[in-house]
């Protein structure tokens, strides 16, 4: 009991949330890094997906791909990084120490279910809605932004929801080679015995992982082209047998 006291009693002093190296410093930290690995991993996996599905090609780069993104440790390619001449545990703004070999790590890590789910989510549109709105006289582009995308959308936003819980998780443990975020608090705890800072630094890591689940559920739903009853799921594929009418 006396280590759960010491949890709360860590937790409960504002001391430990201010100021530098406080909680609230490397929360900022740690969400600093995951929105920037996060948005880096959609520009980059968004669009080649997308383009991939519409043209019904590349299926086997591109789950391949992400196959071996998910094979590859992510503490394993830090510890490369950081090793690394560049980019090293150089700081890197705002994001702390090592935070471009940290941000080049998580971005990988982000890439795998964000490239898989929008493939399978454009290429999935059934072929009649396609055959459908070529024959009202849709061009490519019009068939891909009124159609495929409005129906994959649930299935898209499914993998960015996926990505940012897995990253925010996962760049915990950038502290395990000298990296910034919220696991500084943990791994400092443990490395001195005070073990209440460290089980309460990943307190705080489950609450605001429970958190942006909860954010990115609801967003899921907002961006549902389609309204849904309460027996379905928000990421489950949309119907498919009639076109959508988002314009």
């Amino acid at each position: 009991m006396s280590v759960f006291a010491d949890v709360w009693q860590y937790l409960t002093d504002g001391s430990n949330w201010t100021g530098t190296g406080g909680i609230l410093d490397y929360l900022v930290q740690q969400l600093l890094l995951t929105a920037t690995a996060l948005a880096l991993a959609v520009a980059i996996g968004l669009p080649l997906a997308m383009w991939l599905g519409h043209i019904g090609r590349g299926g086997f780069l591109a789950i391949n791909v992400s196959n071996v993104g998910r094979a590859i440790p992510t503490f394993a390619l830090l510890a490369l990084l950081v090793t690394a001449e560049w980019p090293g545990i150089a700081t890197f703004g705002p994001f702390g120490r090592a935070g471009i070999a940290t941000l080049i790590a998580l971005t990988l890590f982000a890439l795998p279910p964000i490239i898989t789910n929008t493939y399978v989510a454009i290429r999935e549109v059934s072929s009649e809605v396609k055959e459908a709105a070529r024959g009202m006289g849709m061009t490519g582009w019009q068939q891909f932004r009124r159609v495929e995308l409005p129906l994959a959308t649930p299935l898209v936003a499914g993998g960015v929801r996926l990505a940012l819980v897995q990253v925010w998780a996962t760049a915990t443990i950038a502290a395990l080679v000298a990296g910034p975020g919220l696991g500084r608090i943990i791994t400092d705890g443990f490395a001195n015995s005070y073990y209440g800072k460290g089980i309460a630094g990943a307190v705080v890591v489950a609450v605001v992982a429970m958190v942006l689940e909860v954010l990115a559920v609801l967003a899921q739903r907002a961006i549902d082209p389609v309204p849904r009853g309460p027996q379905h799921r928000t990421d489950d594929a949309l119907p498919q047998n009639a076109l959508p009418t988002t314009t």
